[in-house]
């Protein structure tokens, strides 16, 4: 499945008003959730699953509810999220700098990671500005969708 079509399945999942879709094609299967919908309590959980299983998380994020909830971010601001499933990397190659460190400055549009997406290398850029309070993922870690990743003040 190609990252236009998830796009598209994720835009329709937040205009549509439904909580969850999930679709199969072939041996690809991707589940969204739609965080902004109402749910109960811990009905809408981030697992942080191995890339290679990052597709199919979903039954195994249920026992991860009790951590999620205690790793609530000390600082507050703005948080910068995840645009999809995939591998977090704070640096374009291993040898290379990270993009941002706690206590950068950044501007709008500049690149605060890269989220490896099927063989997709994708820049996620700042959509505010401000200084760099948190960096809330691991290097090589694997994210959710609109799992929160840096702390904007």
């Amino acid at each position: 499945m190609d990252l236009r079509k998830l796009k598209t399945l994720i835009d329709l999942v937040s205009e549509s008003g439904i909580s969850e879709l999930e679709v199969n094609e072939g041996e690809d299967r991707v589940r969204i959730v739609n965080a902004g919908s109402p749910a109960p309590a811990g009905q809408v959980v981030y697992a942080n699953p191995a890339p290679a299983q990052a597709m199919q998380a979903a039954p195994a994020a249920a026992p991860a509810a009790a951590p999620a909830a205690e790793e609530a971010p000390a600082e507050t601001g703005f948080v910068a999220r995840s645009p999809m499933v995939g591998t977090f990397y704070r640096a374009p190659n291993p040898e290379s700098p990270d993009f941002v460190k706690v206590g950068d400055t950044v501007k709008v549009g500049q690149t605060l990671c890269i989220i490896e997406a099927m063989k997709l290398l994708n820049e996620i850029e700042s959509e505010q500005a401000g200084v760099i309070k948190q960096i809330l993922c691991e290097n090589g870690q694997g994210v959710e969708f609109d799992q929160p990743l840096f702390i904007i003040a």
